[in-house]
């Protein structure tokens, strides 16, 4: 990244130096002090652009304007970026048919929105005989998504619980 050039910098104090005015164009090797008394004259700052080069390359800019801008495009930039969280449906294996579709309405909206989606049926009570009901309507669910999304873990009885991990197709595979 840039820097600014300060008077008294002791590794360009002395040197030629390439300078770029702020219209872009090359005004040629010059001398540290000149290039300084160049940015006075314009009331620009010099600004170091490449240290490494061979003669250093600085340019007459506004050097906090270009901070501002530089911040606003990175802060630009994260608001385009989308974290993919995980969120959870919930359901039990005695769901009747319109709640179990509003549920996966809300689990196809999360998978739409770049998330990952938790499913879980829960067993109360004497529920717990009828796993492999749960079991059954568990895969029947997974089957659902499998054309809109890639499965990251089978439905697995694990305690009280089935749970299955499904998250949206990544763009190669569409």
């Amino acid at each position: 990244m840039p820097r600014l050039a300060e008077p008294n910098d002791r590794a360009l104090h002395g040197k030629q130096i390439r300078l770029i005015d702020e219209n872009n164009e090359q005004r040629g090797i010059v001398s540290f002090a000149e290039a300084q008394e160049a940015a006075r004259q314009s009331g620009l700052d010099l600004v170091v652009v490449a240290e490494k080069a061979d003669p250093v390359v600085c340019r007459l800019m506004d050097y906090g304007k270009y901070v501002y801008e530089e911040k606003r495009r990175q802060r630009e930039g994260r608001k385009k970026q989308h974290v993919q969280r995980v969120k959870e449906v919930k359901f039990h294996v005695n769901i009747d048919k319109h709640d179990l579709e509003i549920k996966l309405k809300h689990a196809f909206e999360f998978l739409k929105k770049g998330d990952k989606v938790k499913l879980s049926l829960f067993f109360r009570g004497r529920e717990m005989s009828r796993t492999e009901a749960g079991m059954d309507l568990m895969r029947e669910i997974v089957d659902r998504f499998r054309d809109t999304a890639q499965v990251d873990m089978e439905p697995k009885l694990s305690g009280r619980m089935i749970t299955a991990i499904i998250s949206p197709q990544s763009q190669k595979k569409k």
